[in-house]
């Protein structure tokens, strides 16, 4: 099953753009047998983001693919739920295979830039700026957080992994990577709830047709327009 993983940067103007998770970097790539074709850095500078300047970012939870490069952005605060940080650092990862999707230095690094003041706890959803919301919908992990960004075109979605591909929903097929089923499917529905019941609103974790569906800049998938094919069409 081919997964893409992405980061996300929110641009407001006047401010710094805010980043939405930091995906991973070469070591657990190798460890998962996993290729990364556009290392972080460099889609960075091709987005024309200075990481140096990067204030904010926000961790949707903490899997390996989501939390794996806190180091590229030294200068930033990192926004995460409570009931997350709570789970990645508790005896329920004594338990090898829901451990599996975390890496421990990724942990480890946020626990070190908690007590150099650069980390904010959020406990369910907030208001994280104007225009841009969090949205708390466990299942997959304990914390995970959808962000809701007011767009020109309306509210668009960035579910993360509430949905790792679209056929997740509308087939009703969950990805087999969960805490909790019955929290899981709540947080589908709340997901696509948020999205105004569209598909072309929802951003989902590891979806190919993202970028085969939406406009490209330089291989950078801009949701923030419509989608030059709906993505039911794509279903």
């Amino acid at each position: 099953m081919p997964l893409d993983y992405f980061v996300w940067a929110i641009h407001r103007e006047g401010h710094p753009p805010v980043i939405v998770d930091t995906g991973f970097g070469a070591a657990a790539a190798a460890a998962r047998g996993r290729e990364i074709t556009r290392p972080i850095r460099k889609s960075l500078r091709d987005a024309g983001i200075d990481r140096l300047g990067v204030t904010d970012v926000i961790l949707t939870h903490l899997h390996y693919d989501h939390a794996g490069g806190l180091g590229d952005f030294p200068n930033a605060r990192f926004h995460v739920q409570d009931a997350e940080m709570a789970f990645a650092t508790s005896r329920h990862v004594c338990d090898a295979p829901t451990r599996a999707p975390f890496d421990g230095e990724p942990v480890a690094e946020l626990v070190r830039r908690l007590y150099a003041d650069q980390v904010v706890f959020h406990d369910g959803d907030a208001e994280f700026a104007p225009g841009i919301g969090l949205r708390l919908v466990p299942g997959h992990t304990a914390g995970l957080q959808a962000v809701v960004c007011d767009t020109a075109r309306g509210a668009v979605v960035l579910a993360s992994d509430a949905a790792h591909l679209y056929a997740n929903i509308t087939r009703k097929l969950p990805f087999p990577i969960f805490i909790d089923e019955g929290e899981y499917a709540r947080a589908q529905n709340r997901v696509m709830e948020l999205a105004g019941g569209s598909l072309d609103h929802l951003i989902p974790g590891h979806d190919p047709l993202v970028l085969a569906c939406f406009p490209t800049e330089n291989n950078i998938a801009r949701v923030d327009l419509a989608p030059h094919t709906p993505v039911a069409e794509m279903l």
